[in-house]
């Protein structure tokens, strides 16, 4: 392994604190606390070009800054909170004084998570880590496992998905700082609930980041659609990969965080020996045998790669999981009919059982959209290495009008969506107010400081979207009018239908979380067969006795389809067209026999259960 070496202020009781700050790029580097603004601490330059200090003055709380060079106050880059936003000075942390309540909380295994998609500021009218903490108990009566936060490092001003985050070990001062996402962990693991935090290893925003005045974080090797990539193999690049592996631990040690989403991993670039991912889960492994309990690394990648996956010993990187873009995809395209962009390369009903039986759509078969030929085969690999989702930030997000799949499609074929996320062998993610048909939009949305740099983000929308003329303009993301339309109504409170699709949810997840065929849902003890001419779709789980047959009619006629079934009798445990669900009804024999033929509402799925 590389370089390890702790960064940042470390509060030691009694002591004081020490300061440790990778600046191989400045000739002096110097303390300067705001409560004492005269005194000036010089730090030590050690091996490598860090710079080291211990002020007895120091205490939580303490506000401070480096001074480079003799002319200049920044943040530090390893700053634990910014209490002033981005430009402001760093906060010293204390991480031992925290009264945690979780000591028995062992986080849920994969094939346990039913992970929900949330962003702090738009999920509750408070916008913070408390107002998340509030509707904790419908999330739990929902039957969610795991909730997994957009990132949170901090970003300049108040709104943003997160992805323009400059200082990555500090919790976003706006929804609450450190002290709030410790309190907001703490509780969802009092909940039952497991904590995935969204972090971006792949870029940095560009208000408020100062790095490049400290050391060389940054590499001219590479181009990506944000300037010049994180140095993760050039020259000092240990040095940075030790700043996000220090990142990494920070969060899953201190913040007793379950698991990391790696945002891009693609966008990582890295030819060393070594990939920079390996050498990340090779501490994470340390990690979990110090703290006696297992993490989770889950990376999004737009590569088909089962080498993120795979492990060590076999060539991969040993990460635990990857979201698998192709489902998500192909439910989309023949749901809605899109076809835009890169949905081009699907909307073929074969790919949807292709999907089910081997994961990867495009297991080294050539990609129209991207002109060339894309991706491995999974189909070894257990479905609880993937997560899959009908919408997301992403998806709903990068639309220019921010649609949710509520708005593109009927309400029935929003619930035999649900059935194909909840009931598939993966890892089933839904995003915030999927659930009960949240009508609000999910826009992307910014609060920069900087007006050069918010007059390109809004002419990097409009330009992004210039084909979508006739549907209008795209909302302008610095204005505040932009996010407040992102919050979530919850309006199923007062909405019947949307309270019948919520329940409808909730039955699906109970199912998948009790059923003894759904115990440990996994490719090989899948049948998938697909009539690929009236769109239905029979799936049934024989990994445990009694098995589950779902029935799935994907398209907006009625259809008639026989079972093929190796056993039966079957009774019916659940249908969408139930009046119960919002449906407009459905009549459906107690008992169905093993060929039967079934008469299926448009949009609507049916799950049977063998009878002994």
């Amino acid at each position: 392994m590389s370089i390890v070496r702790n960064i940042g202020a470390e509060y030691q009781p009694g002591k004081g604190t020490a300061f440790t700050v990778w600046a191989p790029k400045a000739t002096q580097v110097e303390l300067s606390l705001k409560s004492n603004p005269q005194t000036r601490v010089p730090l030590q330059r050690e091996a490598f070009g860090y710079w080291t200090g211990l002020s007895e003055e120091a205490v939580p709380g303490t506000r401070y800054m480096y001074h480079l060079d003799g002319e200049r106050d920044r943040p530090d880059p390893a700053s634990r909170f910014q209490p002033e936003g981005v430009h402001g000075p760093s906060a010293v942390v204390d991480h031992t004084s925290f009264g945690w309540t979780d000591a028995t909380w062992q986080g849920l295994p994969l094939d346990q998570l039913i992970i929900y998609e949330l962003h702090v500021g738009t999920f509750s009218a408070a916008g913070t880590f408390e107002g998340v903490i509030e509707h904790l108990p419908e999330l739990q009566d929902l039957g969610i496992t795991a909730i997994e936060i957009m990132p949170i490092a901090q970003f300049p001003g108040s709104r943003n998905w997160g992805y323009d985050g400059v200082f990555p070990f500090a919790a976003q001062n706006s929804y609450g700082g450190p002290e709030g996402l410790k309190k907001l962990v703490n509780a969802c693991h009092g909940h039952g609930i497991s904590v995935v935090l969204d972090v971006v290893y792949n870029h940095m925003g560009p208000e408020g980041n100062y790095l490049n005045e400290y050391g060389h974080y940054f590499t001219h090797r590479y181009n990506t659609p944000w300037g010049d990539a994180l140095n993760f193999d050039d020259a000092h690049c240990d040095h940075v990969r030790n700043f996000f592996i220090q990142n990494t631990l920070t969060w899953l040690r201190d913040f007793h965080i379950d698991a990391l989403r790696l945002d891009a991993v693609h966008a990582i670039y890295d030819t060393g020996a070594k990939h920079f991912l390996q050498e990340l889960r090779e501490h994470v492994g340390q990690l979990e045998e110090q703290e006696g309990r297992p993490f989770l690394l889950i990376a999004e990648s737009d590569q088909s790669d089962v080498r993120l996956i795979n492990p060590i010993n076999k060539g991969g990187y040993g990460l635990h999981a990857q979201w698998f873009d192709d489902y998500h995809h192909v439910i989309h395209t023949l749901v809605t009919g899109e076809m835009e962009g890169y949905f081009e390369d699907y909307g073929k009903p074969d790919q949807l059982q292709k999907a089910l039986e081997h994961t990867f759509v495009y297991n080294g078969l050539y990609s129209e959209h991207r002109k060339k030929t894309l991706g491995t085969d999974a189909t070894a690999n257990p479905a609880r290495q993937f997560v899959v989702c009908a919408q997301n930030h992403d998806q709903v997000g990068n639309r220019m009008l921010g649609e949710r799949l509520t708005e593109l499609v009927p309400f029935e074929m929003l619930k035999t969506v649900a059935g194909m996320i909840l009931l598939s062998p993966y890892v089933p993610m839904l995003f915030m107010g999927e659930e009960y048909g949240e009508q609000n939009p999910f826009l992307y949305f910014v609060s920069h400081t900087d007006t050069d740099l918010v007059e390109a983000v809004r002419k990097g929308r409009k330009e992004e979207f210039a084909y979508f003329a006739a549907k209008g303009e795209a909302p302008d993301p610095q204005s505040e009018e932009t996010f407040e339309r992102s919050k979530l109504r919850r309006s199923y409170t007062s909405d019947p239908q949307q309270q019948k699709l919520r329940e409808f949810y909730k039955a699906l997840i109970q199912l998948r979380k009790t059923h003894p065929a759904l115990a440990h849902p996994d490719k090989p003890h899948l049948r998938v067969k697909l009539d690929s001419e009236k769109l239905v779709l029979h799936l049934t789980h024989t990994g445990q006795e009694p098995h589950l047959y779902c029935l799935f009619n994907i398209s907006n006629q009625p259809q008639k389809t026989q079972l093929h079934a190796a056993a039966g009798p079957w009774k019916p445990l659940l249908h969408s067209a139930d009046t119960a669900w919002g449906g407009p009804g459905a009549d459906i024999p107690e008992m169905l026999q093993q060929r039967a033929t079934v008469s299926l509402p448009p949009a609507s799925v049916l799950i049977l259960e063998l009878f002994a």
